[in-house]
């Protein structure tokens, strides 16, 4: 068993250690119910064979469809995509998303691999998911993971509309398509998005900040975040713009960079796509062992690349008093056991990085639906909105100026709404993880996370009959 499954399986253990549910229902709810194994050839640029091995696991199918994202990465192995599908089961649960949690993972390098062999791979391995019923509207829904995007998603979505029996909801096989393709807006930054929404959440509470020394909100504090991909680059960026907190660090594969005047992401993502990476940012200074950055004296600490980034060896040494797992599975068991001990707090990744699973079900009823969400209601919200304006504007005896009706009259984009949803499920979680965690008395946030989502699951596999 790989570190990062046996942490999740510590995880649930503990949480399970509270419940009263009989010992056969946890080991349903915590085992994975299908993994799918497949070794397939591709033609390389040069005309030589790549055996590619890649999987597809599905944790539970008390909910269909079961969703999950596909990673391309050289560390995938089985034990890597059950640990992730299990996380994607209780995330789900936690976020009242209606889906089973699953995983799939492809064991090539995103760097290396060129767009030929990518669409190759993708193509074939969607191929095989639909020979073995592994992929469909009502079975299994993909969705963007490390190293793959939207363009992996359209290969998805057109390798299933062609090979599947699902026609007219064929779209809806896969989300964190682009927008052209029946994605939607606000898919693509989602789990930074979630990210900051669950920050926010925990930093206004007296009960969180005041133990640690710490004033509430977000606004002021230094924040270190590690990876810079989507995650981590729409972390920083809403945690900066919007929470008005500083980025004084960012630690990435090749290197690190810190500033304690606060980093500029916009500048950073600039000056990357123009020299390959993001030493040398001018006003900053470069670490060259990234990974000490995460050492690095700060208030909250952001791991957003790969899971097992914090172990015991490193864990007595974090400065940071919040850690925010914005990736999944960044801090390993034995490590956790360190950082309680030494006064941290933990915001678990099956609470934190939910937010790309929760605007992947939006756009999954997008596309079952068939209908944008602001179709059927902006032109009646801008109407209605007039009107009030309208009924203030006689009262008051004053007039709106062109600029001041517009802002106040339109009605919200696709975007707004999605939006404003994913901060609603984030907050609503929130607070169910807090009651768990005062009310049964429970030694950490990450068992009271655990616990709810055993408790969500076992009731929806009562209501099916499963157990008595």
């Amino acid at each position: 068993m790989s570190k990062f499954l046996n942490s999740v399986s510590q995880y649930f253990d503990q949480a399970a250690s509270f419940s009263d549910l009989p010992q056969g229902v946890l080991a349903q709810i915590k085992c994975c119910n299908s993994v799918y194994r497949v070794q397939f050839p591709v033609e390389t640029e040069d005309g030589h064979i790549q055996v590619i091995t890649a999987y597809r696991a599905e944790h539970s199918q008390h909910r269909l469809p079961t969703k999950g994202g596909i990673r391309f990465s050289t560390h995938v192995d089985q034990h890597e995509v059950i640990a992730m599908a299990t996380l994607m089961t209780y995330k789900c649960a936690i976020v009242s998303v209606p889906f089973g949690g699953a995983k799939g993972g492809i064991h090539i390098n995103p760097k290396e691999a060129s767009r030929h062999i990518r669409e190759r791979v993708i193509r074939r391995y969607t191929a095989e998911l639909v020979k073995k019923n592994f992929i469909g509207p009502s079975i299994d829904v993909p969705a963007p993971d490390y190293g793959t995007g939207e363009q992996e998603m359209s290969w998805i979505a057109d390798t299933y509309k062609t090979l599947g029996s699902e026609k007219m909801h064929s779209y809806a096989c896969v989300t964190g398509k682009p927008i052209a393709l029946h994605g939607i807006e606000g898919r693509t930054e989602a789990t930074g998005l979630g990210v900051y929404y669950g920050l926010k959440e925990f930093l206004n509470r007296d009960e969180i900040v005041k133990p640690l020394g710490l004033e509430k909100g977000l606004g002021g504090k230094r924040v270190v975040i590690q990876g810079l991909g989507n995650v981590g680059y729409y972390a920083a960026k809403f945690i900066h713009e919007m929470g008005d907190a500083k980025i004084v660090g960012i630690a990435e594969w090749d290197c690190g960079i810190t500033c304690e005047d606060g980093i500029d992401i916009e500048k950073v993502v600039k000056h990357r796509d123009e020299t390959g990476s993001i030493r040398g940012l001018p006003g900053a200074t470069t670490v060259d062992d990234s990974k000490s950055l995460l050492e690095m004296d700060c208030d909250i600490l952001i791991p957003a690349a790969l899971e097992d980034q914090i172990t015991k060896s490193n864990a007595g040494k974090i400065q940071a008093k919040i850690i925010g797992e914005a990736a999944n599975g960044p801090v390993s068991a034995a490590a956790q056991e360190i950082l309680l001990k030494n006064g941290k707090f933990i915001i678990p990744d099956v609470y934190l990085n939910a937010g790309g699973v929760t605007v992947s079900y939006f756009e999954w009823l997008k596309n079952i639906s068939h209908v944008g969400f602001e179709r059927m209601m902006t032109g009646y919200e801008s109407q209605s909105n007039e009107r009030i304006l309208s009924i203030i504007e006689n009262l008051t005896g004053r007039k709106a100026d062109e600029e001041q009706r517009a802002l106040l009259t339109a009605g919200p984009r696709e975007q707004d709404l999605v939006r404003a949803a994913l901060g609603d499920s984030m907050a609503k979680a929130a607070g169910n993880l807090c009651e768990v965690w005062k009310s049964q008395n429970l030694p950490t946030l990450r068992i009271a996370a655990f616990s709810y989502a055993i408790d969500k699951v076992s009731k929806t596999y009562t209501e099916l009959g499963v157990f008595p």
